[in-house]
């Protein structure tokens, strides 16, 4: 692949920095009073997770990260390791759960992600921006609690924990931000 030039930079572009995968997330050009231009960026280490400011002046060079996305399907979790499904080859790729962290919560079965690949090594998962989950465990709403914007725990089949509306009841299926954990609504079926 050839170098990019740090001008060539943009939000969610992927480098690699001392062999590992960065992603952009954010991105700013500063032109000083006298002197070349500089570059500031987050960028987040798609291994670790770990996010870092750099900074790069005019001309600066780096290489593109080796990384793809696949659209995969979720099939299960067994122990520590979460295993997808290429939706064209078959071919499945175990995830450890270090990997896929949070976002543990909201893979449901055959939940259709896309799966990222750092040099054919799977190194994350980008769930869709929401899900609909059915409530397993809740309390009931207290009668004659009218005060607005009161919320309650709910607990939906992947065991997440999320706070709903008094008026949500076990059965129920609700919609989820995976970007926030949030309660977004009720959905009817």
């Amino acid at each position: 692949m050839a170098s990019l030039d740090v001008s060539e930079l943009k939000k969610n572009a992927k480098i690699e920095i001392d062999g590992h995968p960065f992603v952009v997330v954010d991105f700013q050009f500063v032109k000083p009073g006298k002197g070349q231009g500089l570059y500031k960026c987050k960028i987040k280490n798609m291994l670790t997770g770990a996010v870092i400011d750099r900074t790069w002046r005019s001309g600066e060079k780096f290489e593109p990260a080796n990384v793809e996305t696949k659209k995969m399907q979720y099939l299960y979790n067994s122990g520590d390791a979460f295993t997808f499904m290429d939706n064209l080859s078959y071919e499945q790729v175990e995830m450890q759960a270090d990997l896929v962290g949070d976002d543990k919560w909201f893979l449901l079965d055959n939940l259709e992600v896309e799966v990222l690949f750092y040099n054919n090594r799977p190194v994350g998962v980008a769930l869709p921006s929401h899900v609909i989950m059915e409530v397993v465990e809740s309390e009931p709403g207290v009668k004659g609690d009218t005060a607005t914007n009161v919320t309650k725990q709910a607990k939906v089949q992947t065991g997440y924990a999320v706070a709903v509306p008094l008026f949500i009841k076990v059965g129920e299926r609700i919609k989820i931000d995976t970007r926030t954990g949030d309660y977004i609504e009720r959905v009817n079926s």
